[in-house]
């Protein structure tokens, strides 16, 4: 069994791979993340694309729980590190998680009855010994998705906000919660909406010779 170490707090994409059988270790990165996403666009310019600063972000995160790990006994350190981050993109603004329930609300009146793009980066860090399969690879990916909004009325809004759902989350929104009901169809994957794209997950995995069925629980 492949041990996997999750570089997010997020418990949507801890669900995530619960439900397909993976229980992975968790252990929160705590970067910085507009310090990050200034560093990539002294870099590589101001034009950063949300695919991009999602990627960017999911990298930081990554590597900072891997050299965490490195420090740490040995053991502890042989395994594959992911990185995830999501931001919603509509109109050329790229959102993350909403600074209050007034800009939640203010964001809500922006998207209802429209389409918007969900990215989430994707960032794997291969840390395993040689002798277990070890690669020392590094990669990633951006998972994107195209998300149709229902046209909420102010209330309904309101009302969503009022649970506090929406402040924690990127975008404002979940599919997988309260917010599903305000969701009316996806063009891409669902997983990629939650957080954490499964099949874009699996597909890095192939790239370092790790098959999904490794990450598995034992049944």
């Amino acid at each position: 069994m492949t041990r996997l170490v999750l570089a997010s707090q997020s418990p949507a994409r801890l669900a995530t791979l619960a439900a397909a059988g993976v229980t992975p270790r968790v252990v929160v990165s705590d970067v910085d993340e507009p310090a990050v996403l200034d560093a990539a666009r002294a870099g590589f310019g101001d034009d950063l694309e949300p695919a991009d600063a999602v990627l960017v972000l999911a990298q930081a995160k990554a590597e900072a729980v891997s050299a965490r790990l490195e420090d740490d006994a040995e053991d502890e350190a042989s395994a594959l590190v992911l990185g995830c981050d999501s931001m919603l993109e509509l109109d050329d603004e790229v959102l993350g998680k909403p600074a209050d329930a007034e800009d939640a609300r203010r964001r809500w009146r922006a998207m209802r009855g429209r389409a918007a793009v969900l990215h989430t980066g994707h960032w794997l860090v291969d840390l395993r010994d040689a002798e277990d399969g070890g690669t020392g690879g590094t990669l990633g990916a951006t998972s994107s998705t195209t998300v149709h909004f229902a046209d909420v009325d102010d209330d309904e809004i309101d009302a969503y906000v009022a649970t506090g759902e929406p402040l924690h989350v990127a975008g404002a929104f979940t599919i997988d919660g309260l917010g599903g009901p305000y969701v009316d169809r996806i063009e891409g994957d669902h997983h990629g909406v939650v957080g954490l794209s499964l099949p874009l997950l699996r597909e890095l995995l192939g790239e370092l010779d790790v098959p999904w069925r490794s990450l598995r629980d034992p049944r």
